[in-house]
């Protein structure tokens, strides 16, 4: 056959994907996916005859699973296939492409989609036969099964290993640090910790403690803040009591315990309790502000009180006159104690910030202590403003009843009378913790 009736050989655009599921050996020189490419780059040659020729992109995926698609140069290599730039994929071995039979039906279909036939340098097959699809399913099983068994050996290792109470890796609980691959404690998160549980035992709130925690300025290992929902899985941890976990089970653990088995059962009795009547019993526990503060238009006291209804705690003021008289007695029988109180709190906010109220103070402050300037006296109400929220709600009625002499509610409005004296006492007190802290 001469060369002029001799058929024309379409060209076969080749693209070589490689992977490695490990980084380990990635730096050298000569590495797994070279060798792998290496291989298929000369198959394609052996195949040029054909009219094989070998695309520029590279597609590798180094210290990516065979076990998901979620793989950067997959995902390029899928998409120039979609865009029709490749009519044959090389690997060296199926399980270079996907680990997943699953995973890999979805590849053939987009293949088959685009007219791409895939072979394997070492198994070799073409994925356009029915031949080689039964090969190829009988391959993936196989590899499938392979990648099973191993994943079952390694949970195999770990459980063996809690079983025999091992430290096997991650990041250790708070209060805890990694020495040649075992748990130890250190001693001044230790002591942070057994704070928390015994400070939880006295109030019973994650809520209130997380507040705590984070005016300490405690963070966990990573600098994170140490919220709720951490507080919780610290209280849950079994490794504070020199346990160590798999799943459900717990096992006597090689590390010391940083609490105490009696501290844990009082942490777990108060846990067991609903969070909604620990949080309902909390806010029953805490001070009212406007106790003993709090007067109506007839000059009655109100007292505070409470009532539930659906699960659910409401807080208000009652006037003495109701109580002794009925409803009816009094024009203002009871006022929420939420919004009367943030109405308050907003009065004696907007006083810090005015400047009559800010020398008042400063000339009541120097009678006891001729140190403080009008600029300290400013600096400590201009500091209390944006700190009062971070305050805990004993503390803010501490502070409500050393600044506030009465508060009277009318019918037109509310009148809340300062107390000078107290107001020049929290400058010099807020003045001395500046000091300090300076």
């Amino acid at each position: 056959m001469n060369a002029l009736t001799k058929p024309l050989v379409r060209k076969l655009r080749c693209a070589v994907y490689t992977r490695k599921s490990s980084e380990e050996g990635l730096e050298q020189e000569f590495n797994s996916l070279h060798a792998q490419r290496e291989a298929c780059e000369a198959y394609i040659a052996s195949q040029r005859s054909e009219g094989w020729v070998l695309v520029r992109d590279q597609y590798d995926d180094g210290g990516v699973s065979g076990g998901t698609l979620e793989r950067p140069g997959l995902k390029r290599l899928m998409a120039d296939i979609d865009d029709g730039l490749i009519d044959i994929i090389v690997c060296y071995k199926i399980d270079r492409l996907s680990r997943s039979l699953a995973d890999f039906a979805k590849l053939v279909e987009v293949f088959d989609r685009n007219g791409v036939t895939f072979v394997s340098v070492t198994q070799s097959f073409n994925t356009t036969t029915s031949m080689g699809r039964l090969t190829l399913n009988i391959l993936l099983s196989f590899a499938q099964f392979e990648r099973e068994v191993t994943a079952e050996r390694i949970r195999d290792k770990v459980a063996a290993s809690r079983r025999k109470g091992m430290w096997m890796g991650g990041v250790p609980p708070y209060g805890y640090r990694v020495e040649n691959r075992k748990l130890v404690v250190d001693d001044g998160a230790a002591e942070h910790v057994r704070w928390i549980f015994a400070r939880f035992i006295e109030i019973g709130s994650c809520t209130i403690l997380a507040q705590e925690v984070e005016a300490k300025g405690l963070r966990t290992s990573r600098g994170n803040r140490i919220d709720k929902k951490y507080l919780y899985r610290m209280l849950s941890n079994r490794a504070y009591i020199g346990e160590a976990v798999h799943k459900v089970d717990s096992y006597p653990g090689e590390h010391d315990a940083i609490i105490d088995r009696e501290t844990w059962d009082r942490v777990h009795a108060i846990l067991q309790e609903s969070p909604r009547k620990r949080a309902a019993r909390t806010r029953a526990d805490t001070p009212a502000l406007l106790k003993g503060l709090l007067f109506g238009p007839d000059g009655a006291a109100f007292s505070p009180t409470h009532t539930r209804k659906g699960g659910r705690l409401y807080r208000y003021y009652v006037s003495q006159t109701v109580l002794k008289h009925g409803a009816g007695a009094c024009p203002i029988g009871r006022v929420p104690a939420g919004e009367i109180e943030a109405a308050v709190i907003d009065q004696l906010r907007a006083v810090f910030r005015q400047p009559e109220i800010v020398a008042g103070t400063w000339k009541s402050a120097r009678t006891q202590d001729d140190g403080i300037t009008e600029v300290d006296a400013r600096a400590a109400l201009q500091k209390l403003d944006p700190l009062w929220d971070e305050l805990f709600p004993a503390e803010q009625a501490r502070i409500v009843a050393l600044l506030v002499e009465r508060v009277e509610i009318r019918t037109e409005g509310l009148n809340v009378r300062l107390r000078m004296d107290g107001l020049a006492g929290l400058a010099r007190e807020i003045t001395t913790d500046l000091r300090a802290a300076a």
